[in-house]
């Protein structure tokens, strides 16, 4: 039985598998604890399964989960989550942006008695000055808005206990936010600050701009209703507003004093209107479409092959 389980999703990486098991099994056998590493593999173009078998061969530590399609990282995520053996369980990226040498550190914490012990980003290596403000911008309006505490700068790279894996396999999410899930399960909770790394080799295949728009939506629509409430207080506002702006109206009318332009006024108030109503039929959009997803109870991934399991 593994002591340590280290989870890695994967797509088009294999540049740096080698690399990552060299820097990654240096550790673990520092350790001393029995281990397993599961790749969670979305099939690939190029030969990083090829690479993940040849390295089976080598190390009969290693395993491989192969999907039927791509199914993003989030869902091979929580597949190798649900099918590690380990005690404890880290989730860990194979690009070496995350430094494979904090592992120690998370274990050696996590077995002080925590649940979970996440990697909090000092500082970000190779990241554009506008991707850091988009980052910061985007984990402020999350803590601001979600309705649990979801650290800021931390990723998915970090150490979870076996009860909280118990805990996770509970929610049935279709969205696998992993760090709004992990907060939400809760228990006792602790970190260690690193500097994140630049990518060791090829081209990252998150969307700089959209992806993070769509964990910003994750993190707030997920573990939040208060958008809605919003909308609610903005859209009372604007009637409010509307109706002295009638009044005022009005007032002209009576006293025959025209002082408000026509056109001008009529153009700019019906786009702000406009503006606002889509805004908030897209905020209504998104819940609906994230209860569509989850009443349709489909399977978060579907598994085409299991390669050096027990089962």
């Amino acid at each position: 039985m593994a002591e340590i389980s280290i989870v890695v999703p994967v797509l088009n990486e294999e540049e740096s598998i080698k690399p990552f098991l060299q820097r990654t099994e240096s550790v673990l056998d520092k350790i001393g604890k029995p281990y397993e590493i599961i790749f969670a593999l979305d099939p690939s173009t190029d030969n990083t399964k090829k690479i993940i078998l040849d390295e089976i061969k080598r190390n009969k530590n290693i395993r491989l989960l192969v999907f039927s399609r791509q199914f993003g990282q989030p869902a091979a995520t929580m597949a190798g989550i649900f099918n590690c053996k380990g005690s404890f369980c880290v989730i860990i990226d194979a690009d070496l942006q995350d430094p494979p040498e904090v592992i120690e550190e998370l274990y050696k914490k996590i077995i002080l008695g925590n649940e979970v012990v996440y990697a909090k980003r000092k500082s970000r290596k190779g990241e554009t000055f506008f991707k850091k403000i988009i980052s910061s911008l985007g984990y402020y309006l999350i803590i601001k808005l979600s309705d649990i505490h979801i650290p800021k700068d931390a990723g998915d790279f970090r150490i979870i206990s076996r009860k909280v894996i118990d805990q996770l396999k509970k929610l049935n999410e279709s969205h696998g936010f992993l760090r709004g899930m992990v907060a939400f399960v809760g228990y006792s909770q602790s970190y260690v600050e690193y500097d994140r790394d630049e990518r060791y080799a090829g081209k990252s295949k998150y969307n700089k701009f959209l992806g993070s728009l769509k964990i910003g939506l994750n993190g707030i629509i997920g573990f939040s209703s208060r958008p809605l409430f919003l909308m609610s207080v903005l859209g009372f506002t604007i009637a409010l507003l509307s109706f002295i702006l009638g009044v005022w109206y009005l007032l002209q009318k009576i006293s025959g004093i025209n002082l408000t332009p026509g056109l001008t006024t009529t153009v700019l108030l019906i786009s702000f209107f406009a503006g606002v109503q889509l805004l908030g039929l897209g905020l209504l959009g998104e819940y609906v479409g994230r209860i569509y997803d989850e009443v349709k109870k489909r399977p978060k991934y579907i598994l085409d092959k299991k390669i050096n399991f027990d089962d």
